[in-house]
């Protein structure tokens, strides 16, 4: 295992990326320590420089090349975050780089590579997809692959974090980390086992593809299709071998968020932490605010935020759901007779409630509706659960029967 990573390695990547990656913030959440029952701390790497860890592994690889190396230029595929790394590495360089990106990857990460002067080939629906194109380019174009995760230079760019985050709080318990390809949990599990071995090491997935946590159950790599997901950055079908090795051997745990837990904690973040997250760095903070580890009451949490770049229209659908799921907006439907004055009671009764009226609908023309009646639709901004309840039981007592949403 040890020719795979080795501290040596580790402690060359601190050296090159000094002046190049940040030493980010290890901050306490009050509100997460309150759910998770124990002291967690956020290390906020979604503030590095890029916007995402990944600019550490990245460098580290390019910054290790021959000249022989650099002069081909570099490939690389990524859902947007190794890329920004990669693309930011050659611009440092000065070589040239090409991206092999997903087709839906985020307009943000797209615009963004693009901005540090990496030619954009766009394919697939997945990484996979994207990583297939990559190596038939590297083939046809004799260009230098610069691999995401299954590659030990990257993976020792990533456990500088480890050695960050034991460096900031030695007293460390448990690190909680999202897993795509596996480089960013094996580099930070090595690390950190290496430097701590009582540490406990917890992985995060997406339930639509949870390829590692399967392989590590089937004790052999196994590829997990699935549905797309928020947790791009993570939407890995098949882990890494070497990655998968590491994992096996360093990793306690592996645990699964599905996309609403996700979209929860992407909305808890930016409310609660005034961080942005994009939705692999929100898994681990998913798994945290809905108990799905075990073991770390009181314990001393230290939850990645490994990235931060998140599309705006996809943020603005996300805390919108993120609201109806907590019942902070509503809508509901209530039948009226088509009189003066009727429209105006119900409105009036609501903003007694102190419910905000967003949005008002009439119909008369529906055909589920009898004649001299019309159908009102309210889109209401609340304060929660027994808010609403509240509501709804004062419409009743008034005879409006409601139907919510």
């Amino acid at each position: 295992m040890s020719e795979i990573l080795t501290m040596d390695m580790v402690n060359e990547a601190r050296e090159r990326l000094n002046g190049v990656a940040q030493h980010t913030a290890l901050t306490m959440s009050q509100q997460l320590c309150d759910m998770a029952h124990s002291k967690v701390y956020l290390k906020m790497e979604n503030l590095q420089r890029t916007g995402s860890f990944k600019l550490r592994g990245a460098y580290n690889k390019v910054a290790s090349l021959s000249e022989e190396e650099k002069a081909k230029g570099v490939i690389a595929a990524s859902a947007g975050n190794h890329a920004q790394g990669v693309a930011l590495a050659a611009q440092v360089f000065g070589i040239p780089a090409t991206i092999c990106m997903p087709e839906h990857a985020p307009l943000s990460k797209v615009v963004a590579t693009k901005s540090y002067g990496a030619d954009i080939v766009l394919k697939g629906d997945f990484f996979d997809d994207a990583a297939a194109e990559a190596k038939r380019l590297e083939k046809e174009k004799g260009f230098t692959f610069v691999h995401p995760y299954d590659d030990p230079v990257v993976m020792a760019g990533q456990a500088t974090i480890a050695c960050e985050i034991l460096e900031q709080l030695p007293e460390t318990d448990v690190i909680v980390v999202p897993i795509g390809g596996g480089g960013l949990i094996s580099g930070i599990s090595f690390a950190a086992k290496t430097l701590k071995p009582g540490i406990k090491i917890v992985g995060v997935q997406t339930e639509n593809i949870p390829s590692m946590k399967e392989s590590i159950r089937n004790g052999k790599r196994t590829t997990v299709s699935g549905p797309v997901t928020l947790a791009d950055g993570i939407a890995v079908k098949t882990p890494g071998e070497n990655t998968f090795k590491i994992v096996q051997k360093y990793v306690d745990d592996i645990v699964t968020v599905d996309e609403s837990e996700i979209a929860q904690a992407i909305l808890f973040l930016l409310e609660k932490v005034k961080t942005v997250s994009e939705g692999a760095g929100a898994c681990p903070t998913a798994s945290l605010m809905n108990g799905k580890i075990s073991g770390i009451s009181s314990k001393n949490v230290v939850s990645l935020v490994s990235g931060g770049n998140i599309d705006i229209n996809k943020m603005t659908r996300i805390i919108d759901n993120g609201l109806v799921k907590s019942q902070r907006k509503v809508f509901f439907d209530t039948v009226l007779p088509d009189h003066p004055g009727t429209l105006t009671k119900l409105l009036e009764l609501v903003a007694e409630s102190g419910a905000n009226i967003l949005n008002v609908n009439h119909e008369r023309s529906r055909r589920d509706i009898e004649l001299g009646h019309i159908i009102v639709s309210l889109e209401l901004e609340t304060e929660d659960e027994k808010h609403v309840e509240s509501l709804r039981q004062k419409l009743r007592e008034n005879n409006y029967e409601v139907h919510v949403k």
